[in-house]
């Protein structure tokens, strides 16, 4: 899950720059956490705690009410008695990474993220963007090679991933959907070479850049086996006390790839 909040803490920065290239400084002093972050360590909560995911969402987000959430979740947080929002927003598949790392089958998997997603995002394209990302992670984690990670993600999820990084870049746009995000963040790790090359091909997309870098962290963290020291020393830097206890937990618990 460090993967993930790696890739928001250096999105956050070219969220809306529309940045075109992968040349630009990795970490800046700017850089900064924002829902994604948040949102994803309340699953990581749940997980570790047994609590649901509704009431982990809910406790941490409303810690850290300028976290810059959307505002259909915003209005979710604040209510006395929520209910879910038919969302296919992205916001489903960037906090969803904890469940690949924490759940070791492919049925378990799925359950769990549904689960993550249904709480808001309970549109069936909120659910599958979920579920498309904590199972790339998860095959990530079994060893699975790139072409049998992108044909198994494309064939159960409908989504077009033979298209790659330079030919999404020119057209892509600012999409805050699933449908619009979450193919294109796993071709942004299909396409890369290392964990930083994952993080920099997410953001050079353009568009909801911390979101896309999210996602395409933890499935980048799952594959290459973990966060470059230096680049996870600076996440814990950004992190909050509470969210970094958590944060540590959860990794120390679940801290290797799986074996087959």
């Amino acid at each position: 899950m460090l993967g993930a909040i790696a890739g928001d803490v250096i999105g956050s920065v070219h969220e809306y720059t529309n940045t075109k290239t992968k040349d630009f400084p990795l970490i800046v002093k700017e850089c900064f956490f924002t829902d994604d972050t948040v949102l994803t360590v309340a699953v990581a909560d749940a997980i570790l705690t047994g609590r649901s995911y509704e009431e982990c969402m809910r406790t941490l987000g409303r810690c850290y009410p300028n976290a810059d959430y959307g505002g259909s979740f915003i209005q979710w947080l604040l209510e006395d008695d929520p209910t879910p929002y038919n969302s296919w927003g992205n916001g489903s598949a960037m906090r969803v990474s904890p469940v690949g790392f924490a759940f070791d089958t492919e049925a378990d998997v799925l359950r769990e993220a549904e689960a993550t997603a249904a709480v808001t995002h309970n549109h069936p394209e909120g659910i599958k963007g979920a579920q498309a990302t904590a199972l790339a992670i998860l095959m990530a984690r079994k060893g699975c090679d790139k072409e049998d990670i992108r044909t198994e993600i494309a064939q159960r999820f409908e989504y077009d991933l033979q298209r790659t990084v330079d030919t999404i870049r020119p057209v892509y746009s600012y999409d805050v959907s699933c449908q619009g995000t979450v193919p294109e963040a796993i071709i942004a790790f299909l396409d890369a070479t290392s964990f930083e090359d994952a993080i920099r091909n997410a953001i050079s997309l353009g568009g909801d850049a911390d979101t896309l870098a999210c996602i395409t962290g933890g499935i980048a963290e799952a594959f290459y086996g973990g966060v470059p020291g230096d680049i996870a020393a600076e996440m814990r830097k950004q992190l909050a006390p509470d969210l970094l206890e958590i944060t540590d937990t959860f990794c120390k618990r679940y801290p290797k790839p799986l074996s087959e």
